[in-house]
């Protein structure tokens, strides 16, 4: 059976790599030390389809050393053991040995820890190649005895270049100068590889395949013979915390096309709703809280609206809640006040309760004067006493700061009211 296009194309020489020129222009590093095959362990890190696997072939080809190749989704400890006992006999007779691991963030901990003293003592160069970020999967151990090679998704012009040579130019590719593509198709198909040659390979290998006799392929027939590329998103790792991120960011810089726009991302990528109602609550609360007080009451009923109908009409409330959020008047002086009273809490420990607002209720308490002094609110001017109930070390410390957006305006008066009256009783005694 022929191989797919995608592999068929898999490049063979640094020079074939398409893109990645931070990383493997001809003056790079990297570039220099393939070139002399002083390959160091390796993490190659990027997303599907921009040429981390086919790099690690290219070595394989261009390297005197011994490759192997293992896949993380496959192989386990006992494949790891015994293919560092092979690299270590190997090397007693001259032989070197490079360990390349697809999908490495797959292995646990276990399975890392056992790469550990090969990659040290140079048993085995590493390459392992993932889509995750290293920072959360890989073991801190091996990630400081690697190099970290960032890849970036490919462009539309190396995507572009890619789609002609795979139809037209490469002698392993489909060689087929008869078919015609309009520029819409092309750009169709470019946009949505997403940076992904794999992707891109694949569909031009189905429609080929899928056209029959037919040789002209517009955007109308593309729509027919195309399957859809699932947007690049795991709900778990890197890109979720990303675009939660951004989400998050967007509505506290009242922003609420692009709010839209990144929740969008994250439902279409197969994100919980709830999760999104959860953060927007939380965006309420942080970044909003009393400049709207209606901000938290709107996220209950948003989500109360959800619940209710569920996917897709409850989708709405999402929206509504988020455009809300993003042009409501913004205050973090609750955020700020909690933290502030946390660590003074932190700082002075467990101050005493002074002994006007303890509760007499018992003899004990009232043998100790629980209570006295105690000035009753409501019996006060304006139903306010003016009476300072932080405990004695704290007294006069001001935790709340209302800033001047939205109803927070409102309770800034009211303090400086309450404090000027308050000013008054302590003059008046």
């Amino acid at each position: 059976m022929e191989q797919p296009l995608a592999e068929r194309m898999r490049p063979t020489t640094l020079d074939e790599l398409l893109g990645q020129q931070r990383i493997l222009g001809p003056q790079s590093l990297l570039r220099r030390s393939l070139e002399r095959d002083a390959v160091p362990s390796l993490l190659l890190w990027g997303p599907p389809g921009c040429g981390k696997t086919s790099l690690a072939h290219v070595i394989k080809s261009g390297s005197h050393k011994k490759f192997i190749a293992l896949s993380a989704v496959s192989s386990g400890v006992k494949d790891v053991k015994e293919t560092i006992a092979a690299a270590r006999e190997d090397r007693k007779l001259g032989q070197s040995t490079i360990l390349f691991i697809d999908e490495i963030h797959r292995f646990n901990k276990s399975q890392q820890d056992a790469l550990l003293g090969a990659v040290e003592d140079g048993t085995i160069s590493l390459i392992g190649a993932t889509t995750e970020n290293p920072s959360f999967e890989i073991n801190n151990a091996l990630l400081s005895r690697c190099q970290l090679i960032l890849f970036a998704p490919l462009g539309p012009p190396e995507l572009e270049q890619l789609f002609w040579s795979a139809l037209r130019d490469h002698p392993r590719g489909l060689m087929r100068s008869d078919i015609q593509f309009s520029d819409d198709a092309i750009k169709k198909i470019v946009s949505q590889s997403d940076g992904d040659a794999r992707f891109l390979l694949n569909q031009v290998e189905w429609i080929v395949q899928a056209l029959g006799t037919e040789t002209a392929v517009d955007e109308t027939l593309l729509e027919r013979l195309q399957y859809q590329k699932p947007l690049r998103y795991d709900r778990h790792y890197d890109e979720h915390y990303n675009l939660i991120s951004v989400l998050h960011k967007s509505v506290r810089g009242s922003d609420p096309h692009a709010a839209l726009y990144w929740l969008h991302r994250m439902l279409q990528g197969g994100e919980d709703p709830r999760y999104l109602l959860r953060r927007l609550m939380r965006m309420a609360m942080e970044d909003i809280g009393l400049a709207d007080p209606q901000a938290i009451r709107m996220a209950t009923d948003c989500r109360a609206a959800y619940d209710f109908l569920g996917t897709p009409e409850g989708l709405i409330a999402l929206d509504e809640l988020t455009v809300y959020l993003a042009l409501a008047p913004k205050s973090n002086a609750l955020e700020k006040a909690g933290m502030l009273a946390d660590e003074l809490v932190r700082t002075h420990g467990t101050l005493p309760v002074p002994r006007a607002f303890r509760n007499a209720v018992n003899k004990t308490g009232r043998d100790l004067s629980y209570g006295d002094g105690y000035r009753y609110d409501h019996d006060s001017p304006n139903a306010y006493s003016g009476q300072d109930h932080l405990p004695a070390k704290l007294l006069g410390k001001q935790i709340y700061e209302p800033t001047e957006f939205g109803q927070e305006t409102e309770f800034r008066r009211r303090l400086d009211y309450l404090k000027s009256l308050a000013e008054e009783r302590k003059s008046a005694k």
